[in-house]
């Protein structure tokens, strides 16, 4: 117990040190995702465990196993909505376990300085998103405007759709995790829109933060999401057409590198599709996961 009262008074500590910093430049509000206010909380409702109240019996939201890259049909709000993780109640020890040492993880990259300038120019620290017990991670390169914004990554347009690829394969955002290989929306200095590439040095920087979230949830597949995001992690920089669907490894996890999101956005071929969604297919086989006909046979010609 008196290990359990320790942590939650780091974690307290160095949010309230983080928040006192940000007071101190001038600002005034910030936002705070349901995952930072789970992660906040998650180590007061573990010591209280013996008293808590049963899971949330409430119907879940049905899954539609429908073509997802047909249309963008989802908001921001119903993105953040899906996001929103169940608080631990009478979890497992082990999972309490990970969900501590994530939300000290978090607590630390809250307040990290190793990149001034994109300490400097961030308006939060997009750490990462749903279930630290998940089979599966999906791998960005970086925050965009959006997520830095509302500090969740893959919450743009780009998000919104690989929010629908992961609803198709039978999942939710709550149920697999998400993260990015560096966790500060790379600065654009002298421009008021668009996204730039992260630096090697940022990557190699921000790296750990990555490897920790992946050593605690050990998950059994991590999908690379674009050419960065397999150059951060595997060091390769092959290409991504001649990377994708081509089983990696990393750490003794099996990596499916594809295509990013916002790639689709750009070029919405059917063709294109079809790789991504195979691509998705080689996941659910790998993870043992039931594969309807309809699924099999998604952006194939009529």
């Amino acid at each position: 117990m008196l290990v359990m009262a320790d942590r939650y008074q780091q974690l307290l500590d160095a949010t309230i040190r983080h928040l006192e910093d940000r007071k101190a430049q001038g600002v005034k509000f910030i936002p705070a995702s349901q995952a930072t206010l789970a992660a906040l909380v998650s180590s007061c409702v573990r010591e209280s465990n013996a008293a808590a109240t049963a899971p949330d019996r409430s119907p879940a939201r049905p899954l539609q196993a429908t073509p997802m890259f047909d249309s963008l049909v989802a908001t921001p709000s119903a993105s953040a909505e899906a996001a929103a993780p169940a608080l631990p109640g009478a979890a497992p020890a082990d999972l309490q376990t990970k969900q501590a040492a994530m939300a000290e993880l978090q607590a630390r990259a809250m307040v990290c300085r190793k990149c001034p300038h994109l300490a400097a120019s961030r308006k939060n620290v997009v750490f990462g998103v749903g279930n630290v017990d998940s089979p599966l991670i999906f791998v960005g390169e970086a925050p965009g405007a959006d997520e830095d914004e509302q500090g969740e990554p893959f919450v743009g347009k780009a998000g919104q759709l690989l929010t629908k690829i992961i609803q198709t394969m039978g999942f939710t955002r709550r149920t697999v995790y998400i993260a990015n290989i560096l966790k500060c929306r790379p600065d654009t200095p002298g421009q008021s829109v668009g996204n730039r590439k992260p630096t090697p040095e940022e990557m190699k920087t921000c790296l750990p933060y990555l490897l920790t979230q992946i050593d605690l949830i050990q998950p059994k597949v991590i999908v690379a999401l674009g050419a960065t995001a397999v150059d951060g992690l595997l060091g390769k920089t092959a290409g991504i057409t001649k990377l994708r669907g081509q089983w990696q490894k990393f750490r003794g996890v099996p990596v499916m590198p594809t295509y990013h999101p916002a790639y689709l956005l750009r070029n919405q071929a059917l063709g294109e599709k079809r790789k991504v969604w195979e691509d998705m297919l080689h996941v659910l086989e790998r993870l043992g996961r039931p594969i309807s006909e309809k699924q099999r046979n998604y952006f194939l010609n009529p």
